[in-house]
């Protein structure tokens, strides 16, 4: 962040004019998400629809794509926008941006995407008490799942595994890169 610049809050973020932008807010500070490729969108939403079948059958909560901001943090505030979130269920979903951190936040990494931005993706997510991430690389045809105190690198013959966050839930992710 630039020496001087205005820090900004959720509800200054959630007051932003919808001119076709999306926004994150990283400990105060406004950044502007790109429009995500046609393969990222496409993959975002298999992810989804798959994972979303299943909690509503299930019955254990909803799924959420990015347009919904998770407020994470306070003071400064952070709110972030997963391109798949789970809630479980008795969580609230309110009008204004989720309070907490999703159950589950999948991110679909785009190339342009810098190592080091990501990772703190995760690190916001797991430190405001998400459960479980879960990175999707196209480019490797793999995915890469992180709770607490695990880091699970999967190939393409692998499966995704909701474990205890959505217990039964699994996605062969060559179902995904097909």
């Amino acid at each position: 962040m630039s020496v001087g610049a205005k820090l900004i809050t959720a509800e200054d973020l959630s007051r932003l004019p919808d001119e076709g932008n999306r926004y994150e807010l990283v400990e105060g500070e406004l950044r502007t998400m790109s429009p995500s490729s046609g393969r990222h969108g496409m993959l975002a939403g298999r992810i989804a629809a798959h994972l979303g079948s299943y909690v509503r059958a299930a019955g254990l909560g909803e799924v959420v794509v990015a347009e919904a901001g998770f407020l994470l943090r306070k003071d400064p505030d952070t709110v972030r926008c997963p391109d798949v979130g789970f809630v479980a269920k008795g969580r609230a979903i309110e009008d204004a941006f989720i309070t907490g951190a999703p159950d589950l936040a999948i991110e679909v990494i785009s190339p342009s995407d810098a190592y080091s931005d990501v990772i703190t993706k995760v690190r916001d997510y797991l430190g405001a008490g998400c459960r479980m991430v879960i990175l999707i690389d196209p480019r490797r045809q793999s995915a890469t799942v992180h709770t607490s105190d695990t880091t699970v690198h999967l190939s393409a013959a692998d499966a995704i595994d909701g474990d205890a966050v959505i217990p039964g839930w699994k996605l062969p992710l060559r179902e995904l890169f097909v």
